[in-house]
């Protein structure tokens, strides 16, 4: 199967090479976008087996993930799989995304951390149930965990769909987007992770973000 992984990272040198050495002993390769970090992420990332595009200042998440798209699209890759690096989703459920893509075929596959998400922090699980309840609602098909960045996308939707966001709403906006185009989305339960990490998400600002633009999305055609 022709996929690559997009790993967007800022300052996760503790914890990428781990990520990448496995993802990489699964015979896939493996693309990090280094979003300005200060720490050696890119040198780790490279040393286990990563190509590595670099932003030579903190951009934000949307525009790693977009400038990650771009480059795999053009490399004729068939899908890609979108995962963070700092060891919050785990390597081995790969597997159930490319076992469900092998036998379906569906455009986009979001992981489902909601099947059991007993280490997930309270406020987390209740902004996710929220958004994920809005974002299926103007999707128009059910998707259980829109807010898990871990997920495999086509790249056929990527090249028919005008992503605009720069930060993290960018992951709303693609089911949006796809779902306008009538590609169909899944989802596959991947485990829940957390060891303590502290998130680069506002709970506030970040928050008002996405409802202010599914607002917006849901009166465009």
């Amino acid at each position: 199967m022709n996929i690559c992984i997009l790993i967007p990272a800022y300052n996760e040198a503790r914890a990428i090479g781990v990520v990448v050495k496995e993802a990489r002993s699964k015979g896939i390769d493996v693309l990090v976008v280094d979003d300005g970090s200060a720490d050696g992420t890119t040198d780790v990332a490279r040393a286990n087996g990563a190509s590595v595009l670099t932003n030579f200042k903190n951009q934000g998440k949307g525009f790693s993930l977009q400038r990650g798209f771009d480059h795999i699209i053009s490399q004729n890759y068939e899908a890609l799989i979108t995962m963070d690096g700092d060891g919050q989703h785990a390597v081995a459920d790969l597997d159930g995304f490319i076992g469900l893509y092998a036998e379906k075929k569906p455009d986009v596959i979001c992981g489902n951390r909601m099947t059991d998400h007993k280490g997930m922090p309270f406020v987390r699980f209740l902004t996710n149930q929220i958004m994920s309840g809005l974002i299926s609602l103007v999707c128009r098909q059910k998707i259980y965990d829109t807010q898990c960045g871990f997920r495999l996308i086509k790249t056929e939707v990527l090249k028919n769909i005008q992503l605009s966001s720069s930060a993290f709403e960018i992951e709303s906006e693609v089911l949006i987007k796809a779902s306008k185009k009538k590609y169909r989305i899944a989802s596959v339960p991947v485990r829940t992770i957390y060891a303590g990490e502290q998130s680069k998400i506002n709970p506030f600002f970040d928050t008002a973000r996405f409802i202010v633009y599914i607002i917006r999305e849901m009166f465009v055609r």
